[in-house]
């Protein structure tokens, strides 16, 4: 064979199989992008050092929690799952008030002194009628005898304080309103701190559409496109409420909404003394600013509380070891982005967990 002749045919050999591994390349990108987002779920092929803490380095006081456990076995086995990961006291935010809030006294505290702490809520029957505001403050000290010992989650994106159907914008009890201040004030004289939702996730204000944040999952708290006021607008009734009560404790959950822009959130937090915040539901946003946010809790270290509200799984307390315990990388979380570990400082850790709630919050026994 001329050489002429073998290169040609090596030349058609080589075309030929570079046609075909091209071939195979074009299928493994059409299979892929058959792939819905929804179902993408990769694996990781990072291999770096993990650590998976058993337990909280202190002893922690989880400050914002919800009537998880339905019956006396539930709130039993949550109580052993809080021994398991060093969980001391867990405040339950019941949201309730009359004879639900006492079911609960009767469910929680009696059998487990000490390992929990209820807030009660605000009553809201008949807000326009004149005596609503003092009516608002008997039940406050009727809850706090059976053994409040705080207010709240009281949520507010946009609709109000008051339950059932949507009241219009002109007859929404919002935190800001006159008929509000005795009640604030009784909370200040009787040492109960109130938790506040303000607003939501700045996200929750646009559309859910391919530009949108949060996983589908967070979009059950999306505001865009209903009857509320905007985000800023909902902030401004925080500020307002918070310049007017400066005598009333008020812990902002969730870093009030703005672990998003933390920069921000420190002008609140220098402007206001009686505003604190929880870290609650809030691991997705720490965590993918992890040296934002390892400043922040080192800077604001005695004004920001452990939360969770994420039920009462063993697994979503370590989950929350790890985040702010170690400096481990790329830890799975409820978004598409992962997360990082904070590694917080063992001072900083012991104030978050613990020292900043037993200082904070009301630990008299109910009278």
């Amino acid at each position: 064979m001329k050489t002429s002749t073998f290169f040609a045919v090596l030349l058609a050999l080589v075309a030929q199989l570079s046609a075909q591994r091209g071939q195979g390349n074009q299928d493994a990108v059409k299979a892929m992008g058959e792939i819905t987002l929804k179902d993408y779920s990769p694996d990781s092929s990072l291999i770096v050092p993990e650590h998976h803490p058993a337990k909280a380095r202190y002893a922690a006081i989880d400050v914002h929690s919800h009537v998880y456990a339905m019956t006396p076995e539930e709130v039993a086995a949550w109580v052993r799952t809080m021994d398991e990961t060093g969980v001391e006291t867990t405040v339950v935010l019941t949201g309730a008030t009359g004879a639900e809030f006492d079911r609960l006294v009767d469910m929680f505290l009696k059998p487990y002194p000490g390992r929990f702490q209820l807030y009660c809520g605000l009553y809201t029957e008949n807000i326009k009628a004149p005596d609503y505001p003092q009516r608002a403050v008997e039940e406050l000290v009727r809850c706090y005898r059976k053994g409040a010992r705080g207010v709240g989650e009281l949520s507010d994106k946009g609709s109000g304080y008051t339950r059932g159907p949507q009241l219009p914008r002109a007859e929404r009890l919002h935190p800001d309103d006159a008929r509000l201040a005795p009640f604030w004030r009784k909370c200040a004289e009787l040492k109960l701190p109130v938790n506040i939702h303000m607003a939501d996730h700045p996200s929750a204000w646009t559309p859910p559409d391919n530009h949108q944040e949060r996983s589908p999952r967070f979009q059950q708290y999306n505001q865009y496109g209903h009857d509320v006021p905007s985000y800023e607008e909902i902030l401004g009734m925080r500020d307002r409420l918070l310049d007017s009560q400066r005598q009333t404790v008020f812990i902002a959950c969730h870093f009030s909404n703005q672990g998003n822009d933390l920069a921000t959130l420190s002008k609140v937090l220098d402007k206001f003394p009686n505003l604190y915040v929880d870290i609650s539901a809030r691991d997705y946003e720490i965590g993918r600013e992890p040296r934002t946010a390892a400043k922040f809790l080192e800077r604001y270290q005695d004004r920001v509380l452990f939360g969770t509200d994420q039920g009462m799984a063993k697994t979503m307390y370590l989950a929350w070891w790890r985040l702010l315990e170690t400096p481990d990388e790329y830890i799975p979380g409820p978004n598409p982005w992962h997360l990082y570990g904070l590694d917080l400082p063992d001072q900083v850790l012991k104030k978050l967990y613990r020292d900043n709630a037993k200082k904070l919050l009301t630990w008299t026994p109910p009278i």
